[in-house]
């Protein structure tokens, strides 16, 4: 008999769990016992409802309701998931979905934006991480699952969906009106900052992230100016899956421990270290992390922190220190739960704390600071003045103009003429110049 045979009869569904009761939970072991009379306990109140609820109810749902209850009391990233979300869970890492590109969790039991996926719609529509979302489409999230939020925001390409968000520092809701799309799989991108100074940004951890980061990495190495410097932007990343950010931080590093992972059951327990030998990235590192930071993302940060091979700059990351497990349970439902907590090589946990970074820099654009120093740049310099000499390499006047500013952005892609106006990005770059510099006095 299986769980959906408790539809067909109130009576004969009592039964059928108060059997199982009997079948697994023999009250002869008083180690059970506690367990047992709480089953009794379940079974009384199923059976009452049952029989005299105001309405007539289905007995699967009461019993699915009392399982999704269960799990999704243990911890934010716990969940039962009936068929079609445990489809949904697979796409995440594989296949090619359509939605809105926004990562959430349940953050005291409120659903929570952890971080909008770069070059989807709800990036470009101006989500935040933090962002809570109140409604979907007209109808409240309050009590809504997990797997349930993310079914509504997902749908047809082009089609569209609104939600409702409240954000800090605002007086009133904000409702976005999304047009879905598809979501890009691809996770890696690069671009040149300057000159020997090389630019990755990693979105998500999904199947082949190493392989693309490790893609990008040889065309930024194969450039005519060697690589002396490098940037990886782990900003609004929520993650993915493990063994890729095990991989992308072991191509760094050439010993010692990446990450160790510790649960209750010691089967779970399980250290992974950098592979010796592996690693002929000899140029300094800046990782940039925030608050939409978050699980993958955080154990390659907290590997190349600890072991120093990489400067972390930003703002404190997530702190999502668990790892979860999926097992496909029978008539296609699936149960994520969490089984251990992840420590950085030096014994970190960051679960609720996130990764600190090395130096804070907050989020901006520069374009607001070169606006209040323009005057500065006005100034009248040497070579203004008049009957001033020249440079003696100059051959004539028209020798003494610079080069704007702006040429060195118009030869960038213009994504690297973006990034030259993130403070964040810039204040790497120019922390990789500077070490540049001292490392050339110092050989001298």
């Amino acid at each position: 008999m299986t769980i959906r045979s408790l539809s067909f009869s109130k009576c004969l569904g009592t039964l059928w769990v108060l059997w199982l009761i009997c079948l697994f939970v023999p009250p002869a072991h008083a180690e059970s016992e506690p367990s047992y009379e709480s089953l009794k306990l379940f079974v009384a109140v199923l059976e009452e409802l049952e029989n005299n609820y105001v309405e007539d109810v289905d007995a699967e749902t009461l019993i699915h309701n009392a399982i999704k209850g269960m799990v999704e009391n243990l911890d934010p990233h716990s969940s039962f998931m009936p068929p079609r979300a445990f489809e949904d869970l697979q796409d995440d890492t594989k296949g090619e979905f359509s939605g809105i590109g926004i990562v959430i969790t349940l953050k005291d039991g409120i659903l929570t934006v952890v971080s909008p996926i770069e070059g989807t719609p709800a990036y470009d529509a101006g989500i935040y991480a933090g962002d809570i979302i109140v409604k979907i489409d007209g109808e409240s999230t309050k009590g809504m699952a997990l797997w349930e939020a993310v079914n509504r925001m997902r749908g047809p390409r082009h089609e569209k969906v609104v939600i409702t968000i409240i954000r800090e520092d605002e007086p009133a809701p904000l409702e976005f009106s999304l047009k879905r799309d598809l979501i890009p799989m691809t996770s890696v991108r690069s671009s040149r900052l300057a000159p020997g100074y090389g630019y990755i940004r990693v979105t998500n951890f999904r199947m082949n992230t190493h392989e693309e980061m490790g893609r990008q990495l040889e065309e930024l190495e194969a450039d005519e100016s060697p690589l002396k410097g490098l940037v990886i932007d782990l900003r609004d990343n929520p993650g993915g899956l493990l063994d890729q950010a095990i991989k992308m931080a072991d191509l760094f590093l050439n010993a010692g421990t990446i990450v160790s992972i510790k649960g209750r059951d010691q089967k779970e327990n399980q250290v992974y270290q950098a592979r010796p030998g592996r690693s002929d990235k000899n140029y300094p590192v800046v990782v940039l992390i925030n608050g939409g930071s978050a699980s993958a993302s955080e154990i390659v940060a907290g590997a190349l922190q600890d072991h120093a091979r990489a400067l972390i700059l930003g703002t404190p990351s997530f702190g999502k220190g668990s790892v979860q497990t999926v097992r496909p349970l029978k008539d296609g439902y699936g149960l994520k739960y969490t089984i251990a907590r992840y420590y950085t090589p030096n014994g970190r946990s960051i679960q609720a704390r996130g990764i600190q970074p090395d130096i804070e820099v907050g989020s901006g654009v520069l374009e607001e600071t070169r606006k209040k120093s323009s005057v500065f740049d006005r100034m009248i310099k040497e070579k203004d003045l008049h009957h001033s000499l020249v440079p003696e390499d100059a051959q004539d006047d028209s020798s003494e103009e610079t080069i704007p500013e702006a040429s060195e952005q118009q030869r960038q892609t213009k994504e690297s003429a973006q990034l030259l106006q993130d403070a964040q990005v810039m204040r790497a770059l120019d922390i990789l110049i500077s070490y540049g510099v001292f490392s050339n006095l110092n050989d001298k």
